[in-house]
């Protein structure tokens, strides 16, 4: 069971990092807190109490949602129920909708934030890999001397192993910016021990644009989550496609050179006969979101049933 002597519910980032500094360390941040509350229960972390539970779901500059340019700003305590019902974070982060779908239930998603995912750092975490593929940057606040002080890092910086990031333990995750990937196509595939609504074995995000005769790939971003101590740009692979007509003979090619990607110390083998279905996968749905030639998509979806 979770327990706490006091629940602060601050209406200001300001108010959030004074009671955090006033609390002698003995604090939680919390938003949705739906990661939290399973953990404090028996057979996991049993009876779990903090002192001072500090709820910033409410902080106003953690909800705010912005494209600037080319860039989209979205603030941590964006629930992911907000990339399927809202029209313009659809056409601008085309990663998350097929993520957000399979992240968890509606009700979930309507208290589950972005920023928890984030700062959660699990290696399965759903969030992770659209955002990587998105380049996202993490912005952080914390109060030192009576002043609040930010800085920046990528995400993948921010992220160091299961359960660990950069961040000290009174810093506030603010939000994260990423591109504003505008007529790009975005899938993403999973598969845990049940098909959905499940801690990730292997996820994979995919990002794609085509060039104007939609049969060349112009630019693809793919992120890996699952199968290893943090989730990963597939580097490699977005280099090998990148300018190259899409042909099953290129497909097969980067299907084969997935096993390098899986680094994790279980189910390696089942991992690595899963990537390879999943790059394709949703490389060929992403393709046809991003306006595909109706030949290209033919060829991949062919790849893709195999």
């Amino acid at each position: 069971m979770l327990s706490c002597d006091r629940y602060i519910t601050p209406e200001s980032l300001d108010e959030a990092l004074t009671a955090a500094a006033a609390s002698a360390g003995q604090f939680r941040f919390v938003a949705g807190a739906t990661d939290l509350l399973p953990w404090a229960r028996e057979g996991r972390a049993g009876d779990v109490h903090v002192p001072v539970m500090i709820d910033i779901a409410g902080v106003p500059e953690l909800k705010a949602v912005k494209v600037q340019g080319d860039r989209l700003w979205l603030g941590a305590a964006t629930p992911f129920q907000r990339f399927l019902d809202r029209a313009d974070l659809i056409e601008v982060a085309p990663g998350m909708p097929d993520c957000a779908i399979w992240f968890a239930d509606s009700q979930i998603r309507e208290s589950a934030t972005i920023g928890g995912n984030i700062v959660n750092a699990s290696p399965a975490g759903d969030g992770i890999p659209p955002l990587l593929a998105a380049n996202a940057i993490v912005e952080l606040a914390v109060l030192r001397d009576g002043e609040i002080r930010r800085r920046r890092m990528p995400l993948s910086e921010f992220l160091k192993g299961p359960g660990l990031t950069a961040a000290e333990h009174d810093e506030i995750l603010l939000g994260v910016e990423c591109d504003a990937l505008r007529g790009y196509g975005g899938a993403f595939e999973k598969v845990g021990h049940r098909r959905s609504l499940v801690i990730s074995v292997v996820c994979l995000s995919a990002l794609v644009r085509m060039d104007a005769s939609g049969r060349s790939f112009q630019d693809v971003r793919l992120a890996i989550g699952g199968v290893g101590p943090t989730a990963k740009r597939m580097t490699t692979t977005e280099e090998r496609l990148a300018g190259q007509a899409v042909s099953a003979e290129l497909l097969h090619e980067v299907m084969a050179a997935t096993d390098v990607f899986i680094q994790s110390r279980s189910r390696q083998e089942y991992r690595k006969q899963v990537t390879p279905g999943f790059l394709v996968r949703a490389l060929a749905k992403a393709m046809k979101k991003a306006g595909a030639n109706d030949n290209a998509c033919a060829i991949a979806e062919e790849v893709a049933n195999g």
